[in-house]
């Protein structure tokens, strides 16, 4: 079979314009519980989102992150200040989220600024974290070269000993970002390619809904 021959047809469901929320955080809250709620498989992590950010020069770059947190005020996630992405963000602290769930053929797409959450919040997720992936945190130069695994696990055991009793501090190259959106649109697939698309833009403080072309 060709790469022209691979094709789904959507079949899940529609999304009329008389049922959204008028807050688009809402609408996304609506369609995440109902995918919580849902029987997807072990391995789909449902808060997986693609993260794209670019340089001060436009050179774009993507990846999937996980989401942490939202609520009223935007989305949060969290990864090591020294990293590729979070590079990008300080050139140009403007980022694009997508979220891909194809049990219910859906897409989220959103678009906003980006800023450090405060010390407070990335404090307060970092302990939350297992042991393991705080120890993680500080043995991983995340983006930097390294020769081979053997260096990870060597700077884990050093720290696990020099901290034996799970009391490990938040590293300060490591911490939350807080997109706020400006942007959000909502896309569910339908048969024949007529797929819905809803749009959410900011405007003067409120939120103008606008039904898109598929």
């Amino acid at each position: 079979m060709s790469l022209q021959d691979l094709r789904r047809n959507y079949l899940y469901g529609s999304l009329n314009r008389t049922l959204l929320a008028t807050d688009p955080i809402d609408q996304f809250a609506r369609w995440f519980d109902e995918l919580k709620q849902a029987e997807v498989p072990d391995w789909f992590e449902i808060n997986a989102m693609t993260l794209s950010t670019s340089s001060s020069k436009g050179e774009v770059s993507s990846r999937i992150v996980l989401l942490k947190s939202v609520d009223k005020t935007g989305f949060f996630f969290f990864t090591n200040y020294l990293s590729d992405k979070a590079r990008q963000l300080e050139e140009n602290p403007r980022a694009s989220l997508t979220f891909f769930w194809p049990m219910f053929d859906r897409q989220v797409r959103v678009e906003g600024t980006v800023a450090k959450t405060t010390p407070e919040v990335s404090d307060q997720y970092f302990r939350s974290r297992p042991v393991s992936s705080r120890l993680g945190a500080w043995a991983s130069a995340q983006s930097a070269l390294i020769k081979d695994d053997e260096d990870l696990d060597q700077k884990v055991q050093e720290l696990a000993k020099k901290y034996p009793n799970d009391d490990i501090p938040r590293p300060d190259f490591w911490g939350g970002f807080h997109i706020t959106p400006t942007l959000l649109e909502f896309w569910q697939g339908k048969p024949s390619r007529l797929h819905d698309r809803f749009r959410y833009v900011l405007k003067s403080g409120s939120w103008e809904i606008s039904r898109l072309s598929p």
